[in-house]
């Protein structure tokens, strides 16, 4: 099958070395479950946050609603002690992690029972228990970390896998290369995802990158690079599943391009149709490849999800959203006393 992504006037197919999910066999019912609650958990926390930038939330806030599939595949493969590195777009990897919906609101409102003591925001995001170290908003600033976390695995002898989370804007960045080429010279347990949503900011991937198919970077530094379709869970499950076993056993690093699509604009609860960057028929036929849908139908087909079930799914998920929001808006802000406490000086 040959499927066609579209982006600023670029068809884009998904063919050669690109994973198609087919039928669910060889995944266990219950990483499909999981998949299917941990892509809602995301999708509602961030609707109901986007309702919530317009009045209380004040910081910068970048969505990740659209692109669910390729958090949820990826950390289903996952152990609390693997590392995860993520981008400005960081709260759905954050969830797919397991990191904590409370603590996670609180940081948005910038209280004290944030994840990062309201000291982050929704681009600095740790959760150092669900093996998140952190998030940074510099553009390819994390990949050499999860290098760095890769080596002191393989130096200690632990089977501990690194996965690196990053936009295609990341690659147009030295330390991408760098940091690729050293982790395959080395053959470091760690895994690249590159998140190709189709656009740098706002700019197309096409007028940013002389090849758009960021995979086959991977043939330079002699590692395996593969492309599968962001928005199919299972696609990204199955790819991430074969490189982070390649990774456990010492056989060195992968490098994952994932085509997907943000709905929202780049920064903000806004969709950018106004600012003429992108027009509504090219949103409009990614929200009818919804990824969440798409898991949907296959669970109900497979008799994994009844109607009953559903209802029931998006209610327990709903509930624990609210009593996120009551918790944030309840908790305090950092005490002034700690206004300089974890800051270094020379």
């Amino acid at each position: 099958m040959v499927s066609k992504l579209r982006a600023g006037g670029e068809d884009k197919a998904v063919t050669g070395d690109a994973v198609q999910s087919g039928a669910a066999v060889g995944i266990s019912p219950a990483a499909l479950r999981g998949m299917h609650i941990t892509m809602l958990r995301i999708r509602r926390f961030e609707e109901r946050v986007a309702e919530l930038l317009r009045d209380e939330i004040k910081c910068p806030t970048h969505l990740y609603t659209g692109q669910e599939a390729v958090a949820a595949g990826v950390c289903a493969n996952l152990r609390d002690d693997d590392y995860v590195f993520s981008t400005h777009r960081s709260h759905g990897h954050y969830i797919a992690k397991g990191g904590d919906l409370k603590a996670l609101m609180a940081e948005l409102y910038g209280k004290a029972t944030g994840c990062s003591r309201g000291r982050g925001g929704s681009m600095h995001l740790a959760c150092l228990e669900k093996g998140l170290p952190g998030s940074s908003a510099i553009v390819g600033g994390t990949i050499p970390l999860a290098v760095g976390t890769a080596l002191a695995s393989s130096l200690r002898g632990v089977d501990t896998v690194s996965v690196a989370f990053f936009g295609d804007g990341a690659v147009n960045e030295g330390i991408w290369y760098e940091s690729v080429n050293f982790a395959a010279l080395k053959r470091l347990p760690v895994v690249f995802i590159c998140e190709n949503n189709l656009y740098s900011t706002h700019m197309p991937v096409s007028a940013c990158l002389a090849d758009t198919n960021i995979y086959r970077k991977a043939e330079a530094f002699c590692i395996p690079g593969v492309q599968v379709d962001g928005n199919d869970a299972l696609a990204v499950y199955r790819a991430a599943e074969l490189a982070v076993e390649s990774a456990r056993q010492s056989e060195g690093p992968t490098l994952i391009e994932c085509l997907t699509y943000r709905w929202r604009g780049h920064v903000g609860p806004n969709f950018d149709l106004e600012k003429g960057l992108r027009n509504r028929e090219e949103l409009a036929s990614w929200q009818a490849r919804c990824p969440i849908e798409t898991l949907e139908r296959l669970l109900s087909e497979q008799d994994m999800l009844s109607v009953a079930d559903r209802k029931r799914i998006y209610k327990d998920i709903e509930r624990e959203i609210d009593e996120a929001i009551a918790f944030a808006r309840q908790s305090p802000y950092p005490d002034q006393s700690e206004l300089l406490a974890n800051v270094f000086k020379v």
